[in-house]
């Protein structure tokens, strides 16, 4: 998962996607440009992260988070100050998936019908030997096991234990309920513990 801003190149490349005068036939918005630059560009890793896990694969993530950044550009005058991230991300999030429909359908059919529980007040937390499975697996079985699960699990897995974002921004991303979430997240600590387990997760320090 890249944790740190990418390179300059990729804000480069983000900023080529945007539209200029030519493209949308208006006089160019400087300003607009420049606030979008300061409040959605900063989060370009977290969306190549996602985008990354969601297609495997480098270059079509490229594609993924450019034609997304487009995308958000084009409807930056509808967002309303609340988490960029999370704005972004959701953007990201539908792009990815309708590259996935595209190439790869079959990705997206649930392996059975998905029940939707509420867990207790607290939230769902990583049972204590699934975290310290999780803790002990080197960093290239847990890429495979993440790689392994289905893509809407894989992609709570991501946003929740990767990039650290609340049950309520998933469920906002993924146009979901937060039971749905929940639910999603449980199955998918399952089965990421059942790979690790089957291929000896070891003390490798990640």
């Amino acid at each position: 998962m890249p944790a740190n801003a990418l390179s300059e190149g990729w804000f480069a490349i983000a900023k080529s996607t945007m539209p200029t005068a030519a493209h949308d036939g208006r006089t160019h918005d400087r300003d607009r440009q420049r606030r979008f630059e300061a409040v959605v560009l900063p989060h370009l890793d977290v969306a190549y992260g996602l985008a990354r896990w969601l297609t495997r694969s480098d270059q079509h993530a490229e594609d993924v988070v450019q034609t997304a950044c487009l995308r958000a550009f084009q409807f930056f005058d509808s967002f309303q100050g609340a988490s960029a991230r999370a704005w972004l991300l959701a953007i990201v999030r539908n792009t990815s998936y309708s590259w996935i429909e595209k190439h790869r359908a079959e990705e997206l059919s649930t392996p059975f019908e998905e029940e939707v529980h509420t867990p207790a007040a607290g939230g769902v937390a990583t049972p204590e030997p699934e975290a310290e499975l999780l803790r002990r697996a080197d960093r290239e079985m847990l890429r495979a096991g993440f790689a392994a699960l289905p893509v809407p699990w894989r992609e709570v897995m991501v946003l929740r234990e990767l990039e650290g974002l609340s049950y309520k921004e998933i469920a906002a991303i993924g146009g979901i309920p937060i039971g749905t979430v929940m639910s999603r997240l449980a199955r998918a600590r399952r089965q990421l513990q059942s790979y690790l387990t089957r291929n000896g997760a070891r003390g490798t320090p990640s």
